[in-house]
């Protein structure tokens, strides 16, 4: 309500009653409007254009159900849960990747593509509900402090964490924190008596997405990439740099197991490798609002040279148009099994109550014109199966099991055929080995034992083992029989049968392993990737291909 001014003459007459009543509703309108104006401004819904009238009933019924289930339901209901449970369901129709992340998990979904993070680094592993430190971080907070591989973590701050069933994302919320804030672990180490505080100050953690680069011999260099994060081109620009004052002329790019990422962190590590102006991707929207070209522009550092990217079935994304975009252009041979196949935008839409809408804009395709999606038609849980189903039909141990249609052919840049319709074909086709798994293994595997062992293994020998270069435990350590019956024996005594037929057919995977995870604690993690591929039959077909400048697949390269 709104007065005269003191000084008004009107102010101290007796005012008229009619004039009252209006002066006192004219504000009162006005005011009325005004706040539905203002809540009418910060609610985003907006009707589409194709069909407003469809999607305002459609808002307004939601909104009248939720209401009528809340006030009326016969039980209590969360209402915010029912909410978040609709959405999620509703997105699910229109295709497998538009998602909603509600507010408690978004910053944990978001952690994947941060390139650091505030805590006190440190490797670790659940054995048996008992935290087991398997390596701190290099010149981390935790090396620092003085703890060490084998370190099982008793309490935080207090609070016991072993053998009270915590999981993974637990403890990391327990070990994070404010960069400056300390936390006292109680820690029970081989030799010592009794348990031990250890006070760690937490400090800003470096969270590589470059997992290892190294010189496999005097010209060829080996560089990993798990995701396409923040610092992911950075990293890579200064793993290449390096290698390549090591004398690096050829390159084998990992992609495996590649989940994606950042879409401009790929485009920029294709245009290393790409010269001159060429697309390296486009994308394709509804009307041309999300519509978009990205052309190779610098000079890279790699444009010339033999170069192989590794892929798989786990490959996806951002790493699908990488390799795609490589393939298209003649640049690369591509090594392995098809790729995932997910070829949609995802728009990062935040939400007034911190939650987070991930909403497919548009389509991604390579440069000759290829869809990287696959279908999605038989809804979300034939899409979830696809892998399962790779692997029913053969695809993933035979490359003709793999059939394309006509409609889906695509020329490279030097003429050669490759094919769309979901993933990327390699050009060079190396089936799955699992000639030395076992149901046996996978339960070793599952439990944690091998790598248990392993730690075990590390702080019993950890003396000798620091007193070898990893050149020297590279050439002369090996696994014994011996050993392999004490790993046996252990997961017997957890409660894993003895299977001898088990044990023998996974021998030389189990060997491979240990060895690889010992050297993780004893030489850090360049180590044990080193040790690994030494035996991985994919990346000695890679190595074949990038070493041999006769090899079939290169000279195919420039066939018409």
């Amino acid at each position: 309500m709104t007065s005269e001014p003191h000084d008004s003459p009107q102010s101290a007459s007796k005012p008229n009653p009619r004039n009252f009543r209006r002066q006192v509703r004219q504000p009162l309108l006005l005011g009325l409007a005004l706040l539905a104006g203002v809540l009418l401004g910060a609610n985003p819904f907006r009707p589409s254009d194709q069909n407003p009238d469809l999607t305002a009933r459609g808002y307004l019924k939601f909104k009248e159900i939720l209401s009528y289930v809340d006030r009326d339901y016969v039980d209590s209901v969360n209402a915010e849960e029912l909410s978040d449970y609709a959405i999620s369901r509703m997105l699910e129709r229109l295709d497998p990747h538009s998602v909603f992340i509600p507010a408690k998990q978004q910053q944990q979904a978001s952690s994947f593509l941060q390139s650091d993070y505030d805590g006190i680094g440190v490797e670790f592993n659940l054995f048996r509900d008992t935290v087991t430190v398997v390596a701190p971080l290099s010149e981390g907070p935790a090396e620092q402090a003085g703890l060490q591989p084998g370190d099982r973590i008793l309490a935080v701050n207090g609070q016991r964490v072993s053998g009270v069933h915590m999981t993974t994302e637990q403890m990391f919320g327990k070990l994070r924190g404010p960069r400056g804030s300390n936390v006292v672990l109680q820690l029970v180490r081989r030799g010592l008596p009794r348990p031990i505080n250890v006070q760690v100050t937490r400090n800003r953690i470096p969270n590589s997405s470059v997992d290892v680069a190294y010189m496999v011999d005097n010209q060829t260099g080996y560089i990993k990439v798990s995701r396409f994060a923040s610092g992911t081109y950075d990293e890579f620009k200064a793993a290449l740099g390096d290698l390549r004052r090591q004398g690096l002329t050829r390159l084998v790019l990992d992609l495996r197991g590649n989940p994606g990422g950042y879409l401009d962190r790929a485009t920029k590590m294709a245009d290393e490798f790409i010269g001159g102006t060429k697309k390296i991707v486009y994308t394709d929207g509804k009307g041309d609002q999300y519509d978009t070209q990205t052309f190779s522009r610098v000079a890279g550092e790699f444009e010339e040279g033999s170069l192989v990217v590794m892929v798989d079935e786990g490959s996806a994304s951002a790493a699908e148009v990488l390799a795609g975009a490589l393939q298209d252009h003649d640049r690369a041979v591509l090594v392995g099994r098809r790729t995932f196949g997910k070829g949609l935008v995802q728009q990062p839409i935040a939400l007034n109550d911190g939650s987070e809408l991930r909403l497919t804009i548009a389509r991604y395709y390579t440069p000759s014109g290829r869809s990287i999606q696959k279908s999605y038609r038989g809804g979300l849980g034939e899409y979830e199966k696809d892998l399962q189903n790779r692997l029913r039909h053969g695809e993933l141990f035979h490359a003709d099991s793999i059939h394309f249609a006509d409609s889906l052919k695509y020329r490279t840049a030097h003429g050669r055929t490759v094919y769309g319709g979901g993933g990327i074909m390699p050009d060079l086709f190396v089936p799955r080995d699992t000639s030395a798994t076992s149901a046996y293994y996978t339960r070793l595997q599952s439990n944690n034992l091998i790598r248990e062992y392993a730690v075990a293994y590390y702080q019993e020998h950890k003396d000798e083992l620091e007193a070898l270069r990893f050149e020297q435990y590279n050439q002369t350590f090996r696994v014994s029989e011996t050993q392999l019956q004490q790993l046996a024996a252990r997961a017997a005594h957890n409660g894993i049968p003895q299977d001898a037929a088990g044990l023998r057919r996974s021998t030389p995977l189990l060997r491979t392993q240990l060895k690889a995870l010992i050297a993780r604690s004893a030489y850090g993690k360049s180590a044990y990737f080193q040790i690994l591929n030494q035996d991985d039959v994919e990346m000695q077909q890679a190595l074949k291909a990038v070493q041999e400048p006769n090899n079939p697949v290169m000279l195919g390269l420039l066939e018409k």
